[in-house]
């Protein structure tokens, strides 16, 4: 296997965007060669956006820090998903595109030094003329692999694998600010076959989020096949969560044998009218979770982002059926276990015209907060401010809730209405 090898020395006293060519044409060397591994020894290295490569392996040893300017001319443009659509963004951290067996591996440390990134968005700072880059982005390629390694500070999403197939995240780390805006741990979008084993998320949204594009995508491209076992998930928006991005279809996933500590919610799944898609073939099974909001949501009524604020989004009427009607079915939760939820055990809530269909709960026991105030638990207009309430379900057709344990709840069926066939044990 070719190799090259960079030390900390060699490059210490280069300027920011030397060191950026120096080890640029390390990787692009390695990339003409046929491949290789470029390993960063121990010490810190402050560079600008990367391009990687086919038949890579970045390589980061113990100590290694691999740290990421703010300098905004260090970070050229390219078209991008953001937020579900085609447009120009910065480029990546660390970026590819069309390629084929690409690797982060080690025990070193990925920093995207991202406060003043935060800063500008929040602050609507004119220098910052495109979306923030992402920490690590792969596009439209196969045999993607992040083994080991710690992402922190990352300037908005920090791992972005977009139209990729066979990718593979295994013992990794991220962690943001939890009031760090947009800092999403990890957003496979329009992926197929994804294996997430044994990572560890902390962060200042959502943990894992699962998109398919909204309708302003250029192409819709179905997220399907992905397994999710084995993870810690702490404060983020959400532990594992479905959309709203999902016009593209989202479909068979497995999540199992996972923690959540102090996450906004649990297991959330997110879309509204005018995004289309199905959500379906979901399993859930073996969660454990502390001090969320609300273990399980299904919300069709959604509201951020553009036009979530039109009627056509919010009214809880009954609305012809169209290609921007979204659909849930077949959506399975067992064994979950949740104490010091503050607002509700879980909140179903379809539309009218197109109930949430074949969705099952059993085997759960939730615990409720005996001092928490009144929330509403899902992101919808005229939602209900709720505490220890038990299930709200609406708009369902053969739901089915068995051996489903609430404590400490001053109603357990908090509304239950217009629920075709609803089964409860």
């Amino acid at each position: 296997m070719n190799e090259r090898i960079i030390t900390s020395a060699a490059v210490a006293d280069l300027d920011v965007a030397t060191r950026t060519a120096t080890i640029q044409q390390a990787i692009d060397a390695l990339v003409a060669q046929g491949g290789g591994q470029l390993t960063l020894q121990a010490g810190d290295y402050e560079v600008g956006s990367l391009q990687l490569g086919s038949h890579l392996t970045l390589y980061l040893e113990a100590g290694a820090r691999l740290k990421f300017s703010n300098q905004i001319d260090l970070y050229p443009t390219v078209k991008s998903r953001w937020e579900g659509a085609t447009r120009l963004v910065y480029r990546a951290c660390l970026y590819g595109n069309q390629l084929t067996h690409v690797k982060l591996a080690g025990d070193g440390i990925i920093d995207g030094q991202g406060a003043r990134w935060w800063q500008r968005f929040e602050n609507h700072e004119a220098e910052l003329e495109y979306p923030r880059p992402y920490l690590y982005s792969v596009e439209h390629s196969k045999q993607v692999v992040i083994d080991g390694l710690t992402f922190t500070n990352s300037p908005a999403w920090t791992l972005h694998p977009f139209d990729c197939d066979n990718v593979w995240i295994n013992g990794t780390t991220v962690i943001n600010p939890k009031n760090s805006p947009n800092t999403d741990g990890l957003d496979p979008e329009s992926c197929r076959n994804v294996r997430i084993t044994n990572c560890c998320f902390d962060v200042g949204d959502d943990c894992i989020a699962i998109k398919a594009g909204t309708e302003e995508a250029a192409e819709a491209i179905a997220c399907e096949n992905i397994i999710i076992s084995g993870c810690n998930m702490s404060h983020g928006h959400g532990g594992v969560v479905f959309g709203s991005e999902m016009s593209g279809d989202i479909r068979n996933v497995t999540i199992t044998n996972c923690t959540f500590q102090d996450t906004d919610r649990g297991i959330r799944f997110k879309t509204r009218r005018g995004r289309g898609g199905k959500i379906s073939e979901i399993m859930v099974t073996n969660i454990v979770m502390d001090n969320v909001l609300c273990p399980l949501i299904v919300n069709a009524y959604y509201f951020c982002g553009p036009h979530g604020g039109e009627p056509y989004v919010w009214t809880k009427d009954q609305l012809p059926v169209d290609e921007r009607t979204p659909q849930f079915e077949n959506l399975s939760f067992s064994h979950l276990f949740a104490t010091n939820v503050r607002s509700c055990a879980a909140f179903i809530y379809g539309l009218p015209e197109m109930p949430i269909k074949s969705v099952s709960l059993s085997d759960a026991h939730f615990s409720l907060s005996a001092d928490a105030q009144p929330e509403a638990p899902a992101m919808i207009a005229d939602a209900p401010e709720l505490a220890q309430a038990g299930v709200f379900i609406e708009n369902t057709a053969h739901a089915s809730l068995q051996n489903v344990q609430v404590s400490g709840a001053s109603d357990f069926y908090y509304n239950e209405r217009n629920n075709d066939q609803l089964v409860k044990n």
